[in-house]
């Protein structure tokens, strides 16, 4: 029987399996374009060329107190490659670094250390600059959105002349994509605002790669239109290296940038498969569960009901989440998507998510977490790939067709119309 090797991302390392050839139906990467060599000319075209704005060191002047938001450790985003040239900009039209802060979004996620703060923006940049976490507690309120959603906003966002607003552009499960305005909305809001525009995750249209129709996405970029995002630029990651950078008006570069996330992660399946195998990409994205689960919704659209879904995730920060440990061991799939649809609870919205495939299919899971507490999510844990991928062949039966996603965060299956 031929056998090729494969390699997925696991942590900052890689892990090996070997997989029977006549099994693999398909290995689904992210689509690839030329790159130039110089990443720096790739984000100073984006800038110099913005989509829909004038250029950044048009747009200020001296005097004006600037906030440009970026993302905390558990997004991809190449911040310390990217600030840079921000304030090239920014000098050029005047602004003194004394007038420069730099917020990172944390959202609900815990507050990045200064060690990790340094790492993220870059030592110059840390030295240069006022490097503050993103604070909840301390919050404006700017009005409610249409669907109800109290908008309050982090205070130095809101005090601010000027926001500029960086970011990774990639699928999100319910928001459509990253980047854009989600920055604001919930990257820099109060945990009221969080649980209410996330709340709408339950709605239909509130699916990864859809932004029409798309519930949460138009609740998130009205409520952050009354705080006001001057500029944005965000970029798209192939690993470490940036293949893509749109810079400009907050919704419409965000849409073209998403038109360079669908050309390379949307892929069309013949048929949903028996197995499938997934990594999350390695770190950070499985930094823990509760980022990794993002893969694993993804992947979950190339399976067939009642198949075997391996996700492959280190999670040396654990589940990553009181409330979706909590949810995740405190009850059955339908237990959890009847609760959630009663009431919204931040933490619980992921549980939900990971019941939503639970329902369908059996996960077997290759991470560094306790064998008790994966049994307790209602998944099977391995210790290794090998293993795991021998269990779900065997139990899916002879001729059990496997696709192998190793970016699953960047790549959305699309079983194609007959």
């Amino acid at each position: 029987m031929g056998m090729s090797e494969l390699e997925l991302p696991y942590g900052r390392r890689a892990l090996k399996v070997r997989v029977p050839d006549a099994n693999l139906q398909g290995v689904l990467l992210p689509g690839h374009r030329t790159v130039p060599a110089d990443e720096a000319a790739l984000l100073r075209e984006a800038l110099a060329r913005p989509i829909g704005t004038a250029r950044l060191r048009e747009m200020v002047r001296p005097g004006q107190q600037v906030v440009i938001v970026t993302s905390d450790l558990t997004r991809p985003c190449p911040s310390e490659r990217l600030l840079p040239l921000v304030l090239d900009e920014l000098a050029a039209g005047g602004v003194p670094d004394d007038d420069v802060t730099v917020v990172t979004a944390l959202g609900l996620h815990r507050r990045m250390t200064a060690a990790e703060m340094k790492t993220a923006v870059g030592t110059a940049v840390y030295r240069r600059l006022r490097i503050v976490n993103h604070d909840p507690a301390d919050c404006v309120r700017l009005g409610f959105t249409s669907a109800g959603t109290p908008v309050e906003i982090f205070r130095p966002l809101v005090e601010a002349d000027v926001r500029v607003c960086l970011g990774n552009l990639e699928l999100h499960y319910f928001a459509g994509y990253s980047g854009g305005a989600k920055a604001v909305l919930p990257g820099c809001a109060s945990r009221a605002t969080l649980n209410a525009n996330h709340g709408l995750m339950v709605r239909p249209g509130a699916r990864a790669g859809r932004l029409a129709g798309n519930p949460v996405r138009a609740d998130l970029e009205e409520g952050a239109a009354m705080a006001g995002v001057d500029m944005i630029l965000n970029v798209v990651m192939d690993g470490h290296r940036i293949v893509g950078a749109v810079a400009g008006d907050v919704t419409a570069a965000h849409r073209r940038g998403c038109e360079l996330v669908a050309a390379r992660g949307s892929v069309d399946i013949e048929r949903p498969a028996d197995v499938v195998l997934v990594s999350a990409g390695g770190h950070p994205k499985d930094l823990n569960l509760y980022q990794a689960q993002k893969a694993l919704d993804n992947a979950a659209h190339a399976l067939r009901d009642g198949g075997a879904l391996i996700l492959v995730a280190e999670c040396p920060e654990g589940m990553g989440n009181a409330t979706f440990e909590a949810w995740l061991t405190g009850g059955t799939p339908a237990e959890l998507l009847a609760r959630i649809q009663q009431e919204f609870v931040l933490g619980g919205h992921k549980a939900a998510a990971v019941a939503a495939v639970l329902q369908r299919a059996a996960i077997y899971l290759v991470s560094a977490l306790p064998d008790d507490l994966v049994r307790r999510c209602g998944m099977t844990p391995f210790a290794t790939l090998d293993a795991a991928l021998a269990a779900a062949l065997n139990d899916s039966g002879p001729g059990a067709r496997l696709l192998v996603l190793p970016y699953g965060g960047s790549i959305l299956p699309q079983v194609r119309p007959h």
